[in-house]
């Protein structure tokens, strides 16, 4: 019997804020105690191991002293570069890590002249393990579309960072149809942050999830990281999906009409919830009839939360609309200077504020369009200066 771990979208420094930064690099030193435990035969990352080509220096630190660990277990790890991770130059910091000696890059690709890619195995006693690394964009589809094995094996890993057509859904982007890939028996997919398995020809394809989710959508959809154990024997392939549960999740979701009194009526809804050492996902929604989201005092609401005992704290208004987009319906024979005037009236009377009788000018200003051979620092002057004229207040800017 063979096992490995798949694990994918590490994403080492993707969190600004420092307690989900720490949660991330947590998670993913549980993952690799957990592997460290359970001893696979080798661990495989498809991709997107560090958010960026060059991480930085305490993001460094931190997953070096992982690798070794590792390499100390005497487990071997196999990875490729993920659309984050990946670098044009061919100069990451995956290469260091290799050099130590702690992983090795399976991407083995040669571009012949016929257009074709060529690819390379990586040998784990029987099993050939291939592998092409993500790109910007996905770059790299119309690049796996050229891809062929070199040769064909008992067994055989295929370790990709695109997406496939399964995993689309609705969702606007580019992707590749999975029969349109070279043939192999696993498929160990990355770049997708969701738990996914299909098959097709008696192979398997499987995201494992991210080690730590990304982003507010991701915290509040997966909750927590994850990744795959996979058992092969007798030609059967098994998988799990392993979560790795860090902190509790709260999802807070408050329909907002007044954004003037909205303030005390969040803190009064979020008084009643225990919210102590968990990630709290405030979520606003709805079409603001009085005030503007500026008029919600965030940080006054965070500070409630803090003293509450909330770990993390993110949100999300961008389902919060000053005004409905059936406001601005197209009026018959209405020309786009009538439009524009009906806009700015309706506007300033559901937000009156002094500053509103300026709106038309600036807007005209803002329109402007370049003189033929004026360069960019003289029309950005000129238009700057028109606007210090209309707001009279050229000091301040």
């Amino acid at each position: 019997m063979v096992k490995f771990a798949h694990i994918a979208d590490c994403h080492l420094g993707s969190w600004r804020q420092p307690q989900l930064q720490e949660l991330n690099l947590l998670s993913f030193k549980r993952v690799i105690d957990q592997c460290i435990k359970e001893m696979p035969d080798f661990i495989l990352i498809a991709g997107d191991l560090f958010d960026s080509a060059y991480p930085p220096i305490e993001i460094l630190k931190e997953s070096f002293a992982v690798f070794k660990k590792i390499k100390d277990a005497g487990i071997p790890v196999y990875l490729i570069a993920g659309s984050h991770d990946f670098s044009a130059s061919g100069k990451t910091f995956l290469d260091v890590l290799e050099k130590a000696g702690f992983c090795q890059n399976i991407e083995k690709a040669t571009h012949e002249e016929s257009g074709k890619i060529r690819l390379k195995p990586t040998f784990h006693k029987e099993i050939a393990i291939y592998g092409y690394s993500g790109r910007k964009s996905g770059m790299e589809i119309e690049d796996l579309k050229k891809v062929y094995l070199e040769s064909v094996h008992p067994l055989t890993i295929f370790a990709i960072h695109t997406t496939i057509r399964d995993v689309v859904g609705n969702v606007p982007m580019e992707y590749i149809e999975k029969e349109k890939l070279p043939i192999a028996d696993y498929y160990a997919m990355g770049h997708i942050h969701k738990r996914f398995e299909t098959e097709y020809a008696s192979a398997k394809f499987v995201y494992p999830g991210p080690t730590f989710p990304c982003n507010f959508q991701e915290l509040s959809d997966l909750g927590c990281g994850s990744y795959q154990m996979v058992e092969i024997e007798g030609g059967k392939i098994k998988t799990r999906s392993i979560e790795v549960p860090i902190k509790d999740t709260c999802l807070i979701e408050i329909e907002v009409e007044n954004a003037l009194t909205a303030t005390e009526m969040i803190i009064s809804k979020i008084d009643r919830l225990n919210l102590r050492d968990k990630i709290v996902l405030l979520r606003l929604y709805g079409n603001l009839k009085s005030g503007k989201s500026g008029d919600i005092k965030f940080s006054e609401i965070e500070s409630f939360l803090q003293k509450k005992g909330a770990y993390a704290i993110l949100r999300n208004i961008s389902r919060l609309k000053s005004v409905s987009v059936e406001e601005f319906s197209v009026k018959k024979g209405e020309g786009a200077k009538e439009i524009e005037e009906r806009i700015i009236k309706e506007y300033s009377a559901v937000n009156p504020a002094e500053f509103n009788k300026y709106l038309p000018t600036l807007m005209n200003i803002l329109a402007t369009e370049k003189n033929e051979e004026e360069k960019n620092a003289a029309f950005e002057e000129r238009i700057i200066s028109e606007i210090k004229n209309t707001l009279e207040v050229g000091k301040l800017l």
